[in-house]
Order: C-alpha cells, then structure tokens, then sequence
C-alpha cells in the first residue's frame, strides 16, 4: 500500500463468512470495475482449511490484478499462504514483533479504535498503516467512534497512511476525503444486492 495521491484509495474487506463458490467472481468484477489499493481476507472462521482455501483463491484474483492482499490477524500463514501481510486488530501491541518476523517488505497493519496514542506507537513501530473505526454509529463494539477531528489532527500531523473503516456512507466519506489516505470498505458494498455499482458510488463520494 502507498499514500494516496490526491484522493483516497480503496482497502476492501472481505464478509467475515462468504461462499467460494462464488465470492472471488465477485471480488473480481469489483476489482475490475474500480482501482483497489489491498484487499483484507478478514474470515471469521477459525479453521485453519477454510482460511486457507479462502486465501488461495482470493490471491489469485488479486495478484492478478497487482492488488495486494493482507490476511486479518493470522501472521503464521502470511508467508505460508504467499499473502502480502496481515492486518493486527490489537493496536500497537504486536506491531514491533511481527514487523520482525515478517521482515521489511511486508505489509503490517495495525487497527488502533479511535486511540491516537496507539495509532502513533504503532507508527512508530513500524506499522505500515494505522486504522481508525468504526466511523459511522454501529451497534457492535463498545460504542467508541473515530471522530473526524482524530483523522483531521493525524492528517496534518502524522506521516504513516491512515485508514478510516467501520459503518461508513457517503455522507461520512466525503467528510473525510480531505483528511485519510485509504478507506476501508467491507460490508457497506457487500451487503448490497450490486456490490459493484455501490463501490463505485463510493468511489464517486471519495472524489474519485
């Protein structure tokens, strides 16, 4: 993943439960219909079979299209699997660890809630990307957003590409735009009857 030009880029993430039979067709009609920056395999299983089914076949959409694709949480198999790296979901904790055991050139990711210090420790461990979320009211979680004056203050003063996820519409994107580097899109495109239409409206609403 690289800094966002002008606009913000897409990091797409995949249902926590999806069929195989059909879900990389469809990943690829939306990888096809709009410029993808990442996509996170973010399966909610714990079988070690599925996940790795799931990857091999979401690799090869993705890599055929030069999009990387990082795996949420599983950093045994991003080297095992041929993934780009992984998305760390407990801040800056792991942050120093795993960018060790993976090296350099992989992609380390870190989810930070709406917490600037753990946004910046992870940065400063050398976390690829910080994400903040949810943005948008969700019933899940513990009620905590990410506030547009988080993103405002870590676009002026922070270096490490942000990522803003969780609950967004177009409403909240176009707020953002001016301030993140990557907007993590998941379920707002998924659980639409056209995944592909609505990520291009969300695209529209990026300024893209």
């Amino acid at each position: 993943m690289s800094d966002a030009q002008d606009a913000p880029q897409i990091y797409l993430i995949t249902p926590s439960e999806f069929d195989l039979s059909t879900y990389p067709d469809q990943l690829a009609a939306c990888l096809d219909a709009t410029e993808v920056a990442c996509v996170r395999l973010a399966l909610g299983t714990k079988d070690d079979l599925r996940i790795s089914k799931a990857a091999d076949a979401l690799r090869e959409v993705t890599h055929a299209r030069d999009v990387a694709l990082v795996i949420d949480s599983h950093i045994l198999m991003v080297e095992r699997l041929g993934l780009d790296g992984v998305h760390l979901p407990d801040g800056a904790r792991s942050v120093k660890k795993v960018r060790k055991e993976l090296g350099p050139d992989a992609i380390v990711g870190s989810f930070c809630g709406n917490s600037r210090h753990d946004g910046m420790t992870a940065g400063e461990l050398g976390a690829d990307y910080v994400s903040f979320g949810p943005v948008g009211v969700t019933p899940l979680g513990d009620g905590r957003q990410a506030e547009l004056e988080l993103f405002e203050w870590w676009s002026l003063m922070i270096e490490v590409p942000v990522v803003a996820e969780g609950a967004l519409d177009a409403d909240l994107i176009r707020a953002l735009a001016p301030h993140t580097d990557f907007f993590g899109i998941g379920d707002e495109v998924w659980a639409q009857d056209d995944p592909v239409s609505a990520l291009r409206d969300l695209r529209v609403a990026m300024g893209g």
